[in-house]
């Protein structure tokens, strides 16, 4: 999977919140909803990473729960560290889209490597994940110029802690991956959350 989908899959659906699964079997574990999710890409029409299609289902997503996913995309240009990744989060707030603060690496923040990020979530040398290993789809830098296809696949989401400061709402998510100040693509997430 090219960076873009690893970072639209991935940034979209866990960067709101901090994986936990450690100490969820110690507590009580809240339930969140992802409901109406949509995306888009907002990048040049002749941007060089683009996602076409991805796919997400149940609709509400429920966290802890499974996940149907689809995607694809191309990249026209090898996506290698480091790669900067600018993400913007915006909450509703009474009618108006206010700017989320980049609080603990999380919001509306500058990630000098996304190549970093991935490294941390799947250290270099472990085998990629399923389904993305069996499909021989790469979860790492770099990434060779391509298209790149991920079918139907199942996935199961753990528990979430959300930070106290992103309760439920609607909210907007917007990721530009960059290379030394050159655009290579731009995606937009809407969803809203809601949590039990």
């Amino acid at each position: 999977m090219d960076k873009l989908l690893v970072v639209a899959a991935a940034v979209s659906l866990a960067a709101f919140a901090q994986v936990d699964c450690s100490s969820a079997t110690a507590r009580t574990v809240s339930r969140t909803q992802i409901l109406g999710f949509d995306w888009q890409n907002c990048g040049q029409p002749d941007a060089p990473a683009v996602l076409k299609t991805l796919t997400l289902s149940p609709d509400p997503i429920t966290i802890p729960g499974d996940l149907r996913a689809s995607a694809s995309g191309s990249t026209s240009v090898e996506l290698s560290a480091p790669l900067s990744l600018n993400v913007t989060l915006e909450k509703e707030v009474a009618g108006f889209w206010v700017k989320v603060p980049c609080l603990e690496e999380l919001g509306s923040c500058h990630y000098a490597d996304a190549c970093d990020i991935l490294n941390q979530l799947i250290p270099p040398g472990q085998d990629c994940p399923e389904p993305l290993h069996t499909y021989g789809l790469p979860c790492r830098c770099p990434f060779k110029a391509g298209s790149y296809s991920l079918p139907q696949s199942d996935f199961y989401l753990p528990h979430m802690d959300l930070p106290s400061w992103l309760t439920n709402g609607n909210y907007r998510v917007q990721g530009v991956l960059g290379v030394q100040g050159r655009e290579l693509g731009c995606l937009k997430v809407a969803l809203s959350l809601h949590s039990d």
